[in-house]
């Protein structure tokens, strides 16, 4: 399979993560792509690296890549079009924080033997890899103490979407990290799968997408940062369920030496997630959704038209959505391959 490597960065040439992603790109004949902004530095090198800057973003012919907001996380959707442009069957994304650890780069098949929960609502995957009292970022506060779902035996699942955890400074709250000391490694178990009306946040850190859900890789520009890729989730998730497909969570792949953040701001932005993730969850499961793989564009833009109903995200989203979507489109007619 054809794979391809995203990350967004404004961080220079001479980081050492992007480095050692580019060295193992090159050995593996994996296509790494870092997304540029605004903030970039003018002059940006390393072999086996192909970087967008924001002049290139706009000269491909992506209807989105002029209509998205710099300066934000979200012109990281030029990246995966990029993939998807080049041929990618696979897309691994990851971030210029996350090193990757020795099995980072190894195979995760969409098929594969996993414990698959389903009708369990909100479950806390954290603490099936650790002892400790830990929550993704995303996960509702008022569920925090709730006890976990009985894992069942493992079996063959397809899971399209994989979520990777990461030891060090993994992707948690800002409650979380003003409240408790971390620095962790999580335990090596088997994967788990979350199937239909069960769902976990997971994050744009450490995740692997298989070619039948690609698009819904979209990232909302319309909502504060530190919930864009949480939010997304949930969407994702929702539209997994129309296919009857699941999501897997595996050990981690990757050791996360943070960037600098101000805790504070954090919780700032997150806000919005503390007060409305678990609605969220319900709007979503109310939304009426048309079940099977060929309804994939038409479910994403109606869980965003519901979150932009409700005012949890702005209306220009949708015109976002739609212009992704037609990208998509002409990048498969293009290919002559229907995949969607």
């Amino acid at each position: 399979m054809k794979k391809a490597l995203i990350i967004t960065s404004i961080a220079s040439d001479s980081n050492q993560i992007l480095k050692k992603y580019a060295e193992k790109a090159i050995e593996k004949s994996i296509s790494f792509i870092v997304v540029g902004d605004l903030k970039s530095p003018n002059k940006f090198f390393i072999p086996g690296c192909h970087f967008l800057s924001i002049e290139e973003q706009e000269q491909h012919d992506f209807s989105l890549a002029s209509a998205l907001p710099f300066n934000s996380y979200s012109r990281k959707n030029i990246g995966y079009l990029a993939a998807l442009k080049e041929g990618a069957e696979v897309i691994i994304e990851t971030d210029d924080d996350n090193l990757p650890l020795d099995n980072f780069f190894e195979t995760r098949m969409a098929f594969h033997d996993a414990s698959l929960l389903v009708n369990s609502g909100w479950v806390n995957v954290y603490r099936y890899f650790s002892d400790m009292q830990i929550w993704p970022r995303g996960f509702p506060l008022e569920l925090i103490s709730s006890d976990t779902p009985k894992l069942p035996e493992p079996k063959k699942v397809f899971s399209p979407i994989l979520q990777g955890l990461a030891d060090g400074d993994p992707d948690v709250d800002a409650i979380f990290r003003l409240t408790k000391p971390i620095l962790m490694e999580f335990k090596k178990n088997p994967p788990i799968a979350l199937g239909e009306n069960s769902m976990c946040p997971f994050n744009s850190q450490n995740t692997t997408w298989h070619q039948e859900v690609f698009p819904l890789l979209y990232l909302p520009s319309y909502c504060n940062f530190r919930m864009t890729d949480i939010w997304r989730s949930f969407i994702a998730q929702r539209i997994l369920w129309t296919c009857d497909w699941s999501i897997s969570f595996h050990q981690s792949t990757v050791y996360q030496e943070r960037n600098a953040h101000d805790l504070m701001k954090d919780f700032e932005d997150e806000i919005p997630g503390y007060l409305n993730n678990n609605r969220i969850f319900q709007l979503l499961c109310d939304t009426n959704l048309k079940k099977g793989k060929g309804y994939i564009f038409d479910n994403l833009r109606e869980c965003y038209r519901e979150l932009v109903h409700e005012k949890l995200i702005g209306e220009q989203e949708l015109i976002l959505v739609d212009l992704w979507i037609d990208d998509i489109l002409a990048i498969q007619a293009h290919a002559n391959k229907e995949i969607f």
